[in-house]
């Protein structure tokens, strides 16, 4: 069994909530969970206390046995130093020129060091 610490929606519309909870991978977003072990309130200002409100003791208890976070909880306990930062190193390739840009680029570079 595959487990997952990721956030489960509540809240009214357009008012989100999240709930951070300990789940099976397979089980669906807002649907059954292990245990709830935080919360998050997008609604309230970055440096608000009460913004990202998380159970320490069971989240270490649950890293240690092997649960994998979702990229935004994982920011979540990298700032609250439960884990390493994870650094994103690779840029995604969409943003990226595509080919013949590139060869265009390449020559344009070419002809102007040799200039």
């Amino acid at each position: 069994m595959s487990v997952k610490i990721r956030l489960s929606r509540a809240g009214a519309k357009k008012r989100p909530f999240y709930h951070i909870v300990i789940a099976d991978a397979n089980a669906p977003r807002d649907g059954k969970f292990i245990e709830r072990v935080g919360t998050y309130n997008p609604m309230l200002p970055a440096e608000h206390a009460e913004r990202v409100l998380l159970k320490t003791e069971r989240l270490q208890y649950w890293l240690s046995n092997g649960a994998q976070a979702t990229d935004r909880v994982a920011r979540f306990l990298a700032k609250a130093e439960l884990i390493k930062t994870a650094v994103r190193t690779e840029q995604p390739k969409q943003a990226q020129p595509k080919k013949k840009a590139q060869e265009r680029a390449a020559a344009k570079a070419k002809a102007e060091a040799a200039a």
